[in-house]
């Protein structure tokens, strides 16, 4: 029993007025089959109602319906013509080339079409391979933009290759503008470009060897960088802990320092205290007992105890302080002056210098109106460029 994809044969099912398969079809007096809408635009366009195959005429424009089998059997076509295009695989570097004739689900294009620029699935092909006029025109695997193949000045197909230009030119191209050049057929060029090749593959390899090389090169110092990078993070980041360790240290030790010295002067001042207070309470007595001499009868003792009394006391006072040496400024001006030449010369890396820079970055935008008449401002206003032609004829203007 046949099966159904015998059947149906592709070429009974397209209608010969839009080369498609059946939508909606009718059939006519004389037997055959289009689309409802072909046929009826077909009669619209034309004086006489006739059968656009055999010619028949109608003398009245039949009442026409759609055939009920013929659609069905159509619609299971174009099915299988479905299934069919998303089964079989596209030929090598034709993915993305898509029948220009299928108007819904467009199948994978099996031939482009460089007379009529249009590229084919294998249901619209059929009438390049049946119809005399059609087998003429020159077929190739499927490609994009067919457009390309075309002259854009004359709109014929490019067919020579003009080796002086080395651009794809047509006939007349060769008698007007590429009159005197050196033009060949392109498939003569084709075979220069074949005997060529394996030369092109070679120097291809070649750079491809050379650049491979030149990869593992960059890579391997890439690597190198990396340990170097490493080494130098790891040797900058002890120096400065070993800076900050010993700053540390050293803070602890000059607090200590100042700590001992203020306790000794302390210490010294509190003898002294101690000392002046004994004496301050030995002359109040004095005092005490100096006051009461009138009271005494005994005139002999009393000149005794004045002479007592006034006798001076041992320390002289005048030239005793407390100086407490508690400045260091000689260490405070070597840690700055350190501080001071670390900043330098870390603010000398290029990349610090583009850092600082962009935190004090500000947002500016140009004004067209005051801006310099040489000067060409961006639409945003952000940016701008000096135009050499404005620049001389402002530097002119100023000469005259």
């Amino acid at each position: 029993m046949a099966t159904a994809s015998s059947l149906l044969s592709e070429e009974k099912f397209l209608c010969s007025v839009c080369l498609e398969v059946f939508t909606e079809p009718v059939t006519t007096p004389c037997g055959h089959n289009f689309c409802s809408a072909c046929i009826h635009k077909y009669w619209d366009g034309s004086a006489i109602c006739q059968c656009p195959l055999c010619k028949r005429t109608f003398s009245q424009r039949p009442e026409l319906h759609v055939n009920t089998f013929v659609s069905e059997l159509a619609a299971e076509l174009k099915t299988l013509v479905q299934i069919k295009a998303s089964s079989d695989p596209p030929l090598p570097g034709t993915e993305a080339v898509l029948c220009d004739i299928c108007s819904e689900m467009k199948g994978n294009a099996v031939k482009s079409c460089l007379t009529c620029l249009v590229s084919f699935c294998g249901v619209h092909l059929e009438p390049h391979q049946r119809v005399a006029a059609l087998k003429s025109h020159t077929l190739l695997d499927p490609v994009n933009n067919l457009e390309d193949r075309m002259c854009k000045v004359h709109n014929k197909i490019t067919e020579l290759y003009c080796r002086t230009d080395q651009a794809s030119v047509c006939v007349l191209c060769m008698k007007t503008h590429h009159k005197s050049h050196d033009v060949v057929p392109i498939e003569e060029e084709f075979e220069v470009v074949m005997a060529k090749k394996d030369e092109t593959m070679a120097n291809f390899k070649k750079m491809i060897q050379s650049r491979s090389e030149k990869m593992a090169e960059i890579e391997s110092s890439v690597d190198v960088s990396q340990k170097e990078a490493e080494r130098e993070k790891e040797a900058s980041v002890q120096v400065f802990s070993d800076l900050i360790s010993s700053l540390q240290r050293n803070q602890a030790e000059l607090v200590e320092v100042i700590e001992e010295r203020y306790r000794a002067t302390e210490q010294k001042a509190h003898g002294f205290l101690t000392d002046l207070r004994m004496e301050v309470a030995d002359l109040q007595s004095r005092s005490s007992q100096l006051e009461q001499l009138p009271q005494s009868e005994d005139h002999h003792q009393c000149v005794q105890t004045f002479q007592t009394l006034c006798s001076p006391l041992n320390k002289d006072w005048t030239n005793v302080g407390v100086h407490c040496h508690l400045s260091l400024q000689a260490v405070r001006g070597a840690v700055g002056l350190l501080k001071q030449n670390a900043d330098e010369i870390v603010e000398e890396l290029p990349e610090i210098k583009m850092k600082r820079m962009r935190e004090h970055a500000v947002d500016l935008t140009f004004d067209p109106e005051t801006a310099n008449c040489s000067l060409i401002i961006s639409q945003d206003g952000k940016t701008g460029g000096i135009c050499r032609h404005r620049a001389d004829s402002s530097l002119q203007s100023k000469e005259i």
